[in-house]
Formats: structure tokens, sequence, C-alpha cells
């Protein structure tokens, strides 16, 4: 997991995923394809903005989403927010799967790595404080998902 999280991008790649994107957006027909793979890209880069410009590519890209899209975008929202040390907001996304999916290994490991993170920057008791907040805007996303899942 930890790969993943530490993984980033190359600035080449990026610029490649931002020069498609681009075009695409110029002709106004941005396939989804396009958009996650600049937005993952973004989300890997070792800067702020870029990785926060990802997550609203993401967000876009979830509520356009079918059921296993979305868990997707949910995980990979989870993954950018813990780059951005938002660990509230990451914890959020990984609740929000694991209410669909209760054995999620994935959001599992997820989960227990932003726990661990929080704990040792002493945020895991502010988490719990603060837990009816990310509860209620996990449950926005949660609702959002497990509603898309009843229409398969």
């Amino acid at each position: 997991m930890e790969e993943v999280i530490n993984d980033v991008v190359d600035p080449e790649d990026l610029k490649k995923f931002e020069r498609k994107y681009n075009k695409e957006l110029v002709a106004g027909n941005i396939t989804t394809n396009t958009q996650f793979e600049y937005a993952w890209a973004l989300t890997r880069s070792k800067y702020g903005n870029d990785i926060k410009k990802g997550v609203g590519l993401l967000e876009e890209l979830f509520q356009q989403g079918d059921e296993q899209t979305q868990r997707d975008y949910l995980y990979y929202l989870s993954i950018a927010n813990f780059r951005l040390k938002d660990y509230e907001k990451a914890l959020k996304y990984c609740r929000a799967i694991l209410h669909v999916e209760p054995r999620n290994h994935q959001a599992l490991e997820m989960e227990t790595l932003i726990k661990e993170k929080m704990a040792k920057e002493g945020l895991l008791g502010m988490a719990i404080v603060g837990g009816m907040a990310a509860v209620a805007l996990g449950g926005i996303a949660a609702v959002g998902f497990a509603v898309s899942k009843g229409k398969s």
C-alpha cells in the first residue's frame, strides 16, 4: 500500500496526460479514460495544487460513474487526500467503500494506514471528536454509492 501512496508520477508522463486531456477538452469530447489517466497522474504529483486538481477531476468522475468505477474513484480519492495530509477526508472515502463492501481488502488496508498515520501525528483523537461531521460527509458519498449499487 505504501508503494501506491509514495508513487510519484514522472513529470514527462504528467505532461503527456495533460496534453491528451487538453486536446480532448478543446475538441469538447473528454473521454472518461483520458480524464481518469490525467486525474491519477495529477494525484501522484509532488505538488499539492496538482493533487487538488486531480481530486476535482476524480470527484467529477465519481458523480458520473457506475457502481464499480465509483468504488475505484473513492479509493483513488482516499489516496489523493492521504497525500494531501487530509486524513479525515481520506478516511471518509475509505469508510464509504467499506459501508458497501465491508471486506474490501484495499479499503481495509488503506483505512489501517490512515489510522496509523493519524495516531502517529496525534490526529486520531481529533478525528474521533470530529467524527460526526466526517460521518455526515461520508454518508453523502456512501449513499450515492449505495444508491447507484441498488440500480444494478
